[in-house]
C-alpha cells in the first residue's frame, strides 16, 4: 500500500531521508554569478516595494497571498521574470514517487518560473526559479522541506534549479544541484527591510533570470 505524504508536513530530516538530498555548507551569490551594478530606476524601484511591504505588515500580519502581491510579484517583475521567454506558473500540484519505498509526496507549487524554449515547443520547459511564500508570522526556514522536495521533481530533466522561500521580510535562496547525491546549498539570508540587501535581492533575481540553462541529456 502506498503512503501519501503532504511535502508541508515533512522535516528536514524527512526530505533527507526520502529524496535522498544532502546539504552542502558554505556558499555565496558571487560562486554563481556575478551581480549587475543597480540603475538608479531600479534602486528606487526597490525602495518603494520595501516601503510597501513596512507599510502594510506595520498594520497587521501579511498572509502569504498579500506576500505575493505586496511583495513578490513587482520584485519578480522589476528582475525580468515576467518577460519573455520566461513563464510563470501559480498553485500547480506536483507528486512525486519515491524510490525503494511505498511513499507518494503531494504538494502544490505557490510560483514557479520556467523558461520554454523557442525552437521546440514540445520541449521540456526549464525550472528557472521555484517560490514558496509564507504568511509574515512564519520563519523562512519552515518553508524549506517544502522548497527542496518541489525542486526536487525538476532534477530528473535539468542539472540544477534556484529556490526561494520568503515571508515578505527575510529571503532565502537555495541552490538544488542534480547529483549522486543531490545536494543543496543555503545562500546568505537576505532582507527586505535593509537597503543594502534589499538591493542585493533585486541583482540576485535578475542574475537567476539571466543564468545559463541545459536539459540533461538521455541516456
Amino acid at each position: 500500500m502506498v503512503a501519501i505524504r503532504e511535502a508541508s508536513q515533512l522535516s528536514l530530516n524527512d526530505v533527507h531521508r526520502l529524496l535522498k538530498l544532502e546539504e552542502q555548507i558554505g556558499s555565496s551569490f558571487t560562486d554563481f554569478f556575478s551581480l549587475e551594478v543597480l540603475t538608479e530606476f531600479e534602486q528606487q524601484e526597490i525602495g518603494k516595494i520595501s516601503s510597501d511591504f513596512r507599510r502594510y505588515i506595520n498594520a497587521k500580519k501579511l498572509s502569504e497571498g498579500l506576500i505575493k502581491f505586496v511583495t513578490l510579484s513587482p520584485l519578480m517583475r522589476l528582475a525580468g521574470f515576467f518577460d519573455i521567454p520566461i513563464k510563470l506558473t501559480m498553485e500547480d500540484s506536483i507528486a512525486i514517487e519515491v524510490e525503494d519505498e511505498d511513499t507518494k509526496i503531494t504538494g502544490r507549487l505557490d510560483i514557479l518560473a520556467v523558461n520554454r524554449p523557442q525552437a521546440e515547443v514540445t520541449a521540456t520547459p526549464f525550472w528557472v526559479l521555484l517560490v514558496e511564500a509564507k504568511n509574515s508570522a512564519v520563519d523562512v526556514y519552515e518553508g524549506l522541506p517544502q522548497l527542496l522536495t518541489y525542486a526536487f521533481k525538476s532534477l530528473q530533466n535539468q542539472a540544477f534549479v534556484w529556490g526561494l522561500v520568503s515571508n515578505g521580510l527575510r529571503y532565502q535562496f537555495v541552490y538544488i544541484k542534480q547529483g549522486n547525491p543531490s545536494t543543496y546549498q543555503l545562500m546568505p539570508l537576505l532582507s527586505l527591510n535593509e537597503p543594502e540587501s534589499a538591493a542585493k535581492l533585486l541583482q540576485v533575481l535578475k542574475a537567476i533570470g539571466k543564468q545559463e540553462y541545459f536539459q540533461l541529456q538521455s541516456a
